[in-house]
């Protein structure tokens, strides 16, 4: 499967180039949104309180945890013990590392249910995932802005779209040094669930 280059017509962009890979069409785009519905319907989602800022404050989003057995995962203070894999989640578990070949044994599933829904600033750099994780971004559902910003300059900046069925591959040092975010949407838009499956050490 071919991936594309979204960095050949922006000259002068900073971003390095070898910290992602993007294949904007891994799954047909009616199968995603099948998937979608799936999940939507069948997951058991819950909306974590977490701390921050030294308040306790709601997600603006639902989450879910899968994975093998014994991969426990702790983000933002919170502790997700794996709910075991479904059907669904292990055949898109086996293609992402049939065409990345990269392997997985876990995946947060993140429900933005609305434009209101979001995901703050934030590097994926808990000890539980290694030195360079490599993280697998599946994005079922409406298109969302993906923005990316240097952690010691927040000058340097980048954004792209993730689409319905697209697929991105974060890597390298990509987590010491850039941070990522999903914003709100002034707009009215559909549901969006994007999946990052993950390697918990």
């Amino acid at each position: 499967m071919d991936q594309l280059s979204f960095f050949a017509n922006n000259e002068g962009v900073l971003f390095p180039e070898e910290l992602l890979d993007f294949y904007p069409d891994f799954l047909e785009r009616g199968l995603a949104l099948t998937l979608m519905r799936e999940f939507i319907d069948t997951v058991p989602w819950i909306q974590q309180e977490v701390r921050m800022y030294g308040k306790k404050m709601l997600t603006p989003r639902l989450t879910a945890w899968y994975g093998d057995t014994d991969k426990t995962y702790k983000y933002t203070g919170t502790k997700y013990d794996p709910i075991p894999w479904t059907t669904s989640l292990k055949e898109l578990k086996t293609k992402i590392e049939t065409v990345t070949a990269y392997s997985f044994n876990s995946v947060l599933l993140n429900y933005y249910r609305n434009g209101n829904d979001s995901v703050a600033w934030h590097r994926d750099n808990e000890r539980e995932l290694g030195m360079n994780p490599v993280i697998a971004s599946l994005s079922l559902g409406q298109t969302r802005q993906f923005d990316f910003r240097k952690k010691d300059d927040h000058r340097q900046k980048y954004s792209l779209e993730l689409g319905n069925g697209s697929l991105l591959l974060m890597k390298g040092d990509l987590q010491h040094n850039w941070e990522h975010r999903i914003p709100k949407v002034a707009d009215t838009i559909g549901p969006r669930i994007n999946l990052t499956f993950r390697t918990i050490l």
